[in-house]
């Protein structure tokens, strides 16, 4: 053993524990709506195509809906169901007072348009928070659906550092789905906010600002150890699939997650860290569930922050 080796200081963020917690306040605020309202909220997932990974997910998504007291139900397309198609089925949600949440899994196949679907869905039931409504509410702060990573990555950041006012954040990668959004609730929160990403200039110096250093660019290990400040809470949002370090299961073809921060080099460096998995990854699914309650509260005319006080 290295004598010289770091010793890990960072404490590792579970975001399987806080996602539990959720899933557990959900399944109350569901027995209060149905016991107080005579209401259930309802999630329709279409999933489109045969992709592995979006059926094991939205597996997930059914069970843990269902676990909670909701109404679940998946609609399976054909890859090569066409467009007009998969509109007509979000229109008819869109009309169906059962459905409250309606989720269409990305990604699409290449001839459907993501966006335009999307537009279809009523921003109302918009439970992935992805419409551009919601986008335009998120950001001037009025009520909006939040996309479900960047709001678990605020609870988990809120959980972790109490209150988030003046810190210094740093969000690398600008995506509609994760990037913008978390910057945006990251100014709500009434941190100094700086959006980073793969042309900014001198990418390590920004990361080594950071209070709060949330990772969503979607390449292994990118953020290196000595690009952390000492004690910054780091938020890896990143989920990337790579050989597996073990050379008997590599030649198997074997393969590990690891996310978007070189973890090991950061243990070393950082206050709090997520891992992957376990950390953001289990909130995403729990959020979910939170907007559901909340879409299916609001449609009913009743505070989504009640039924799901604690």
């Amino acid at each position: 053993m290295n004598s010289d080796a770091p010793t890990p200081s960072a404490r590792i963020i579970d975001g399987r524990a806080s996602a539990a917690r959720i899933r557990a306040r959900v399944a109350r605020a569901v027995e209060t709506l149905k016991r107080e309202h005579d209401l259930v909220p309802g999630l329709t997932v279409v999933i489109v195509g045969d992709d592995p990974a979006s059926h094991v997910y939205v597996r997930q998504k059914g069970e843990q809906t269902r676990e909670a007291g909701m109404v679940s139900d998946t609609i399976r397309l054909d890859a090569d169901t066409p467009e007009d198609e998969l509109l007509r089925l979000i229109a008819r949600l869109n009309a169906d007072a059962r459905v409250h949440g309606i989720l269409v899994q990305l990604p699409l196949p290449a001839h459907m348009n993501a966006d335009a679907v999307i537009a279809a869905i009523d921003p109302a039931k918009d439970v992935d928070g992805f419409h551009v409504q919601n986008a335009g509410r998120l950001s001037v702060g009025l009520p909006a659906m939040v996309p479900c990573t960047p709001l678990g990555c605020r609870i988990l950041l809120e959980e972790t550092l109490g209150d988030l006012s003046g810190l210094e954040a740093v969000v690398v990668g600008r995506s509609n789905i994760v990037g913008k959004p978390m910057a945006q609730l990251l100014l709500a929160s009434h941190c100094t906010v700086t959006i980073a990403h793969s042309r900014s200039r001198d990418l390590p110096a920004l990361c080594r600002r950071a209070d709060i250093l949330v990772a969503a660019v979607g390449r292994p290990e990118m953020i290196r150890g000595d690009w952390i400040s000492p004690g910054a809470c780091v938020i890896d949002v990143g989920i990337n699939r790579v050989p597996t370090r073990d050379p008997e299961l590599a030649a198997q073809g074997k393969t590990r997650l690891v996310g978007d921060v070189a973890f090991d080099e950061a243990l070393s460096v950082a206050g709090h860290i997520t891992p992957v998995p376990g950390g953001v990854g289990p909130m995403t699914i729990a959020c979910l569930l939170m907007n559901t309650v909340t879409a299916a509260a609001r449609a009913h005319g009743l505070d989504p922050e009640a039924i799901l006080a604690d």
